[in-house]
């Protein structure tokens, strides 16, 4: 019995020396830290011996799974190398892309346990305090020097802009005094010539009279009455030497019609621009202001009708030589813009909507102004906006169909004795263009033909064809102008033997 004790006292003493010097080695090797998680094989407890000179750690980040942010916090003992505590335990100083903080201890064995380090988020792009000085320097110089360029550049540019603008009001103050020179000294014009034998003189090629006559028009210019005006200027009766000169007034903003045609110049008034065109006065007006006052017959008619066709003839045909002329289409034809003369035939005036067609180059010259033509007499294909722009023969097929509409005016006229307008009955006074499109565009209508006329008259057909609907059947001026021709000798022929036989017993 007492052997068993004393042998059970001894394996109690064993056990507890065992523990004391396992005690022993395991506080002389170092500090012990929690560790979560821990290196398989190596924990003790949930616990890692830190090596020599080492700390325990509790670290901290935000991570994100399944869309959700978590906190993802680590405990364990850092490496024993040179520095490496210093440079671990500092790493939360240092801006990380994923929110990272980091505490460090080793004042007892796991003194780590429960801690929970807490992280600033902070950007990873350095801010102004963090960048060194040199390069504030250097930045700062960079925009200093912008600033100096900008300036240098724009002080330049005003001195340019004033060199160009002095040089340009001298040559034209020196221009201005040339021209009043040569015009004290009657070098100019011609005292004994009139504006029509001048205009004979023109080259014919739409540029009018040559440049230092037409600029010294405008002073002897006397206007005596307004006789008409429109959307974009007045029409005055004016005198020039005992002569008189119709005189178109356009609105400065109208400068891109006036400056093509004929003789022009500018006046000023002190307070405003005027843009003077001036061209031959025919007593008569134009072509709507005589079918109101006169009644004709078909001698009459054709006459008229023939001049329109010989005038748009002549401006739709390009002649070549030393007096040619390009191209033109007018835009633009209706009774108030066919003047009458006093010989009873007829001449085109108000180009202003005019464009030239340019042989060299296959072009067409459109005058750049905002201009529109009268609702009324424009073409099917300028209506629903189909008309190619780009092509001479659509203007001049354009021109003839307004040219169908003015000869049913005159043949109303003769015919009937009445005055008509086309469409007056379908349309208010001053239709737009939906008014116009839906008459002539969707419901295909013309002016009605009286059955007295009858449909087998040339008269008739001339006009029918004219205002075709499409534009490729429409006749050419040229063609009416010979066809009209025609027709006036034969009257004539018919006149001239009826008076013979009035003559004979």
């Amino acid at each position: 019995m007492a052997t068993e004790r004393r042998q059970s006292r001894d394996k109690f003493y064993f056990i507890l020396l065992l523990f004391l010097f396992i005690l022993c080695i395991d506080l002389s090797l170092g500090l012990r830290c929690f560790c979560s998680p821990c290196a398989e094989g190596r924990d003790i407890d949930n616990t890692c011996l830190a090596p020599n000179n080492s700390m325990c750690f509790a670290s901290i980040r935000r991570v994100f799974e399944n869309g959700e942010r978590i906190h993802e916090l680590v405990y364990g003992c850092l490496p024993g190398f040179e520095g490496g505590t210093t440079m671990q335990c500092q790493a939360n100083l240092v801006p990380h892309r994923i929110p990272t903080a980091i505490e460090c201890c080793d004042n007892a064995d796991r003194c780590n346990e429960g801690v929970v380090p807490i992280y600033e988020e902070r950007s990873t792009t350095p801010g102004p305090e963090t960048v060194p000085s040199q390069y504030k320097s250097y930045e700062n110089m960079t925009q200093i020097a912008l600033l100096l360029s900008l300036v240098v550049c724009f002080i330049v540019l005003i001195i340019t802009a004033t060199v160009v603008y002095l040089r340009f009001r001298k040559r034209e103050l020196d221009r201005q005094d040339v021209l009043s020179d040569m015009e004290k000294k009657g070098i100019l014009l011609p005292q004994d010539e009139t504006l029509s034998e001048m205009i004979d003189q023109s080259s014919g090629s739409g540029s009018g009279l040559p440049l230092l006559v037409q600029r010294t028009i405008a002073k002897q210019i006397q206007l005596v009455k307004s006789i008409g005006k429109g959307r974009y200027g007045e029409v005055y009766k004016a005198k020039w030497r005992g002569e008189n000169v119709a005189v178109k007034i356009f609105l400065t903003t109208e400068e891109a019609s006036w400056f093509r045609f004929i003789a022009a110049d500018i006046k000023g008034t002190g307070s405003w621009t005027q843009l003077f065109l001036i061209t031959d006065y025919h007593d008569n007006g134009s072509l709507y202001d005589y079918l109101t006052e006169n009644t004709f017959d078909h001698h009459d008619m054709l006459l008229i009708s023939h001049s329109i066709a010989c005038g748009l003839s002549h401006l739709h045909t390009e002649i070549f030589g030393t007096r040619g002329k390009p191209a033109i289409a007018h835009r633009d034809i209706k009774t108030k813009n066919i003047l009458v003369k006093r010989d009873g035939s007829c001449c085109l005036a108000d180009l202003g909507l005019a464009v030239k067609y340019v042989s060299e180059t296959n072009e067409v010259d459109v005058a750049p102004n905002t201009r529109q033509g009268t609702k009324r007499y424009m073409a099917p294909e300028v209506l629903d906006e189909s008309i190619n722009m780009y092509s001479f023969d659509a203007y001049k097929q354009g021109d003839m169909y307004s040219f169908g509409l003015c000869l049913w005016e005159v043949a109303r006229r003769t015919a009937i004795g009445e005055q008509g307008i086309p469409y007056q009955d379908l349309v208010p006074s001053d239709p737009s263009f939906d008014d116009m499109k839906m008459v002539v565009c969707d419901a295909k209508i013309r002016p009605q033909i009286p059955h007295r006329w009858g449909q087998d008259d040339v008269v008739t057909k001339v006009m029918m064809e004219c205002w075709s609907g499409n534009p490729a059947a429409r006749l050419t001026a040229l063609r009416v102008k010979k066809t009209l021709s025609k027709l006036h000798e034969i009257l004539e022929a018919t006149e001239k033997i009826e008076r013979l036989k009035a003559i004979q017993p």
